[in-house]
């Protein structure tokens, strides 16, 4: 019996089958995009009615009141004292962030060199602060440090000092407080990054006849670098706004931007000005952010993966 032969398909069947095909990916991928839109849209409608809003009726305030006008954005920058708040503001912000980082990156590197199990007990220990209310850590501040705080004591007690020291309102104090309260936020990213490093790099450098210090500071250290540039943008950019402990803790030269424009919302009924010192910080931050951007890429800091 002789065998028939394959049909092949026509030309313009095959096109119709290809046009199906597309719209049938066409449509899967309307139907991935409409779900993803669906899950972000009720955090972006949150976003945009309790903080975008709130911002943009900020900025429109310190332009449009009492008229149009850039006035009080001149104001911020021709006067000295305001420039000089500023000034403080970066300096005390700068300061924190060096001395979080000196502190948070050995405490990171233990946690990332012990098991497991051990870590997490020790994680505890740093994520303890945040069961704790800020003002309640910046009041129990202001009983150590105060003239007959337990360090003023200490320091009498051992013979060191004769007269409690002035350590409360302060600089030193703003400094201690602050540093403490932000350390969780240096400590976790370079945590995560930490842990992510492959151990055995630094074992196969090793057994080249690399010295300790020379994994640390050619292998290790590198690796860790974007986890320095997530904790320090983060410990930067809150240190930028904070307001509770400075307004508590610190002295009346160690005005930063945070307390001064409450100053002008609550004491000088100063709406205006205020939402220009305002506009400056956001601007100040959104800054700090693009050249931490340029410089590293967004993706490589909360990543953890250097480029």
């Amino acid at each position: 019996m002789a065998q028939s032969p394959a049909t092949t398909p026509a030309p313009s069947d095959m096109r119709r089958s290809q046009a199906e095909n597309a719209r049938i990916l066409a449509r899967q991928r309307r139907a991935v995009q409409l779900r993803y839109i669906v899950l972000v849209l009720p955090i972006v409608l949150y976003l945009a009615f309790f903080y975008g809003y709130p911002v943009l009726a900020m900025l429109f305030r310190s332009i449009n009141e009492p008229t149009w006008t850039l006035d009080h954005f001149a104001e911020i920058f021709r006067t000295s004292v305001y420039a000089h708040v500023l000034w403080i503001t970066v300096q005390i912000s700068l300061v924190v962030t060096v001395v979080t980082l000196l502190l948070a990156y050995p405490l990171a590197y233990l946690l990332s060199s012990v098991s497991s199990s051990k870590a997490n007990l020790l994680m505890i220990l740093v994520l303890v602060p945040f069961w704790t209310s800020i003002l309640v850590r910046t009041y129990a501040w202001m009983v150590l440090l105060g003239r007959f705080g337990i360090i003023n004591n200490f320091l009498i007690w051992i013979g060191i000092i004769d007269e409690p020291l002035r350590l409360l309102n302060t600089r030193l104090a703003v400094y201690i407080a602050m540093v403490q309260i932000l350390m969780p936020f240096m400590v976790l990213p370079l945590y995560s990054v930490m842990r992510g490093i492959d151990r055995n790099l630094m074992r196969a450098a090793e057994g080249l006849g690399a010295r300790p210090d020379q994994v640390f500071r050619r292998i290790f250290f590198p690796l860790s670098l974007p986890g320095i540039a997530a904790g320090c943008l983060l410990v930067f950019i809150l240190s930028l706004g904070f307001f509770i402990t400075p307004a508590l803790v610190g002295g009346p030269k160690d005005v930063m931007i945070s307390v001064l424009i409450e100053q002008q919302v609550n004491t000088l009924f100063n709406w205006p000005f205020a939402s220009a010192l305002a506009a400056v910080l956001l601007a100040g931050a959104l800054l700090i952010f693009a050249v931490f951007n340029r410089i590293l890429g967004v993706e490589n800091i909360f990543g953890g993966t250097p480029s």
